[in-house]
């Protein structure tokens, strides 16, 4: 059987959140609203390659086209994205929409294709990541016993210490949350997103009750926060942040059991835990902590002018890290707002 691939822009299109749960492979990266928030940051195109049969999506290659007077013009699938693998039902050939999407990319003479999630037999992968996800019931009870020990320990201490969590879904809460960003990234030796990254998230998913902010205080002081992502039965944790002056208070761990509780009652089947650097020993352990299954995640890049998959050497090394995190604040604000889009 034949089928025509169409080329989308999820944003233009009517209904397009209702056309991805056809699938049961969609995630929060799929949605309309992460395009959204996507293109009014950082001006990607979105490219979205789609088979649509009968209201019933068949197959999707969602692909941003990514401008840099520093990196050239590639297709990325998705930026700032932990993953989003192809959505391929059975009856389709995944080597077929690839073909068409190296087609175009050459037309729009795209230096690559980058892609996040998936496997492609007899590629290597560029970077791997461990991705985390707990499955959810409505019985709170029931998913703490499978929290490891310490985990249980470490709640059970931040309720003691008098940490509070609020869920949150206000621009003050975002506010707050963007503040404690700035503190983490210098801490870890990166620029912060721009602002303007989580005034969109803002605008078109947690005001569209898509997400939510989970904000931790002790004595009125917020001490860490963490950010939800919201689509249908999935729950997804992106983005988390704390002021280390408060470490020993575990306020992190009981941010994560509000978020999970709340999920819970609120019928959500699963909440991912996002991805986690190999080396990461110390949030892999974390996200281990709750019960979650692992995988891995593996990232692609296809080189367009030598049509082969290629592995390619990270370009930010400790010394980078290192002279970060004795820049202040407001000049990695500076920074992170010039370097992000290029980053893609």
């Amino acid at each position: 059987m034949r089928y025509d691939i169409d080329i989308i822009n999820p944003i233009e299109y009517r209904s397009w959140d209702d056309l991805l749960v056809s699938s049961r492979q969609y995630s929060f990266f799929h949605t309309a609203a992460w395009a959204k928030v996507l293109w009014e940051t950082y001006h990607y195109r979105p490219v979205y390659f789609a088979l649509i049969d009968d209201n019933r999506l068949l197959a999707l290659v969602p692909v941003m086209e990514v401008k840099s007077i520093f990196t050239g013009l590639r297709g990325v699938s998705l930026p700032f994205t932990d993953y989003c693998q192809a959505i391929i039902a059975k009856e389709i050939e995944l080597d077929g929409m690839l073909d068409f999407v190296k087609e175009y990319g050459r037309r729009c003479k795209w230096k690559f294709i980058e892609t996040r999630g998936g496997h492609y037999p007899n590629a290597t992968a560029t970077a791997s990541f461990y991705r985390h996800r707990l499955k959810l019931t409505p019985d709170s009870e029931q998913i703490f016993s499978r929290f490891k020990d310490s985990t249980k320990r470490n709640i059970r201490k931040a309720v003691r210490m008098g940490v509070e969590v609020e869920i949150c879904g206000t621009p003050e809460a975002v506010d707050e949350y963007c503040r404690l960003h700035y503190i983490t990234r210098k801490k870890h030796g990166l620029p912060p997103q721009p602002r303007c990254f989580f005034e969109k998230i803002y605008e078109h998913i947690i005001s569209k009750n898509l997400g939510f902010i989970a904000l931790a205080s002790c004595n009125k002081i917020n001490i860490a926060g963490a950010v939800f992502l919201n689509f249908k039965e999935k729950s997804l944790f992106k983005f988390g942040a704390s002021d280390h002056t408060y470490q020993h208070f575990r306020a992190n761990d009981l941010v994560m059991w509000e978020a999970i509780k709340w999920c819970a009652q609120n019928k959500y089947q699963s909440l991912c835990f996002g991805r986690t650097a190999m080396n990461n020993t110390g949030l892999r352990r974390f996200k281990a902590g709750w019960g979650a299954d692992e995988k891995i995640i593996n990232y692609y890049r296809y080189d367009l002018r030598q049509n082969a998959f290629v592995t390619e050497i990270s370009l930010v090394k400790n010394f980078h890290h290192r002279v970060f995190r004795i820049m202040p604040i407001p000049l990695l604000k500076i920074l992170g707002s010039l370097l992000y889009r290029h980053i893609g």
